[in-house]
């Protein structure tokens, strides 16, 4: 009798031949268990700049599951002061660490002589996040060159980027120039706008306001490292996101927490967006993806998903996806990419122009995120 082309009892007699494939197989399956990682993407996410960097270290004192964080600046006294897994300090020829001066010339040319350098930081990434603050020297010359490389190495790239206030002129006109320079080397570029900040929450002090801005990047960022890297009990893997933001189509990215006990409040949380007015009805596809602790229904899941599928086009590929965490009892949080979205400030990649503050911007994959 034949078990797996061996003979039953036979062990004793194994001939050398099949001992040495024994021993091949046995060296094939320890040289497979060293390789733990192996399926798992590699996630950075990198701050360019004063802004950028500021973001890293919310993020950083938050926590966050399964992404590397990244400092890049050319201020020697603004870095160390910032937490992040690894740093670079770059230009030091040129800026002697003291910053770029608010030149976006400056910036760049730090980062040009810096290319290697900054190659080996963010080399094997599966997904880059960069987050900028642009109108200012550093961030708004070194985010495009970040994007650029982490592009030519295969990763999918996701900008955040913040713009000046309105008052702020010169800034303004250099952080639109640095957009389409950053723009042309992301997946999809997520502009949150400072104007906003002064309506949302005039009455705050102006370091709080701030952080309300790096409070949200950091969650944005949080929730799709973690959905992508947390098992969940219905998973959203990363060939889905990449699927998602590989599209070529305008993608925004929305957030949104609340009690459990309230779905409808869930879905009106995630998706009106006090910085935009979006168009939903004509987008083509979502990830939605939700965290909330044991006491989860399917129904309550259901709803929360219904209800943010049915504001979008009745042919739209929906995927969702859910996790169970103890730390979410009672709170239902939803992170979702949407795609193929429309705003009167924003044009898909082939629509050309889009007016913005009176001068014309190209676009591509560049969203407004509550």
């Amino acid at each position: 009798m034949h078990i797996g082309g061996m003979r039953k009892h036979s062990l004793h007699t194994l001939t050398n031949g099949e001992i040495m494939g024994m021993d091949h197989l046995v060296k094939e399956a320890r040289s497979f268990d060293m390789s733990v990682d192996f399926g798992k993407p590699k996630i950075l996410v990198v701050g360019c700049g004063g802004a950028g960097n500021n973001s890293v270290d919310r993020l950083m004192r938050i926590g966050v599951h399964g992404a590397q964080t990244v400092a890049i600046n050319t201020d020697k006294m603004h870095i160390d002061r910032i937490e992040a897994e690894k740093k670079a300090l770059i230009g030091r020829s040129i800026t002697r660490g003291m910053g770029a001066g608010g030149c976006p010339e400056v910036g760049e040319r730090c980062a040009l002589l810096a290319e290697d350098d900054i190659r080996r930081l963010i080399s094997g990434a599966d997904m880059t996040f960069i987050t900028v603050g642009m109108g200012g020297g550093t961030g708004t010359g070194v985010a495009p060159v970040v994007a650029r490389l982490a592009e030519s190495m295969g990763s999918v790239v996701v900008a955040i980027a913040t713009t000046p206030f309105d008052a702020e002129k010169r800034r303004c006109r250099a952080a639109k120039e640095g957009l389409e320079k950053l723009r042309r080397h992301c997946d999809s570029v997520i502009v949150l706008d400072n104007n906003r900040l002064v309506k949302m929450v005039p009455s705050l002090p102006i370091e709080q306001a701030f952080c309300v801005m790096d409070q949200l990047i950091s969650e944005v960022i949080r929730g799709i490292t973690e959905t992508i890297t947390l098992p969940s009990l219905i998973n959203l893997d990363f060939a889905d996101v990449k699927t998602m933001l590989s599209t070529g189509q305008t993608a925004t990215i929305l957030y949104g927490e609340e009690c459990a006990d309230d779905p409808e409040q869930v879905i009106v949380e995630t998706l009106n967006n006090p910085l935009l007015d979006i168009d939903y009805s004509d987008a083509s596809g979502a990830l939605i993806h939700l965290t909330s602790g044991p006491e989860l229904s399917i129904g309550t899941a259901y709803a929360v998903v219904n209800g943010i599928s049915s504001q979008l086009s009745p042919d739209a590929n929906v995927i969702f996806g859910a996790r169970v965490d103890e730390n979410f009892t009672g709170v239902i949080r939803v992170l979702s990419i949407i795609t193929g979205v429309h705003s009167p400030n924003l044009l898909s990649p082939s629509a050309g122009q889009v007016i913005y503050d009176d001068e014309p911007l190209l676009t591509h994959g560049i969203s407004i995120v509550r």
